[in-house]
């Protein structure tokens, strides 16, 4: 006797327009704080503000820079060029619920910050990039271990629309920290292991899928 199929994964948040909602709040917060940083904190302490106090790679001083750097951008051009991936990528992972989320984002920001801070050039990395590269990978291979067609397909589609993104993980313009790209997806690999992994403990086969 064979047993019930498990229910299909979600490819797109239960409730869509807070999951929107969430992400543009996200991304406000950003612009927010790059605003008050090019205002207000390079007066206080000029000419980078916040900029020096991201990730310092094997310093002690700069392991504080694994909690802040994916908040602190290089100016209004850098954030401007993450904001529509966090948009579209952070709206994705959403599909599995808050709390998958919230998880899936620490363990790529712990692994992306650490690596970086060993592997990384000297200097002060910051940016968001690491968290984009991190939801990237995990979008596109979630599908393949929770051997999900729906999602294998949705990571088909953004390798179409995105797939030169990867290209950012090989070393190339030395203002961009390829090690953050690397680590970020990495730990988006790893996040996708642990959330399916998660998913298959908590849903035993033959659950009813929830409308």
């Amino acid at each position: 006797m064979t047993s019930p199929a498990r229910p299909s994964p979600r490819l797109l948040p239960a409730h869509p327009l807070r999951a929107a909602v969430l992400m543009v709040g996200i991304v406000a917060v950003l612009w927010l704080l790059e605003l008050a940083d090019r205002t207000v904190f390079v007066s206080l302490d000029p000419p980078q503000g916040l900029d020096d106090d991201g990730i310092v790679p094997r310093t002690l001083d700069g392991l504080g820079g694994i909690l802040w750097a994916p908040l602190l951008h290089g100016g209004f051009d850098h954030l401007a060029s993450n904001t529509v991936p966090l948009l579209v990528f952070g709206f994705l992972v959403l599909a599995g619920g808050l709390g998958q989320f919230i998880a899936v984002t620490a363990v790529i920001w712990i692994v992306s910050g650490v690596g970086t801070w060993l592997i990384g050039s000297p200097g002060s990395t910051i940016g968001a990039s690491g968290i984009i590269f991190g939801w990237f990978a995990f979008l596109l291979v979630r599908g393949f271990f929770a051997r999900s067609a729906g999602q294998i397909v949705l990571a088909v589609v953004l390798f179409l629309i995105y797939g030169g993104l990867l290209l950012g993980v090989l070393p190339s313009n030395p203002g961009i920290s390829w090690q953050a790209h690397l680590c970020g997806a990495i730990g988006g690999i790893l996040a996708a292991r642990i959330a399916v992994t998660a998913d298959r403990r908590r849903t035993p086969p033959g659950t009813p899928a929830v409308p």
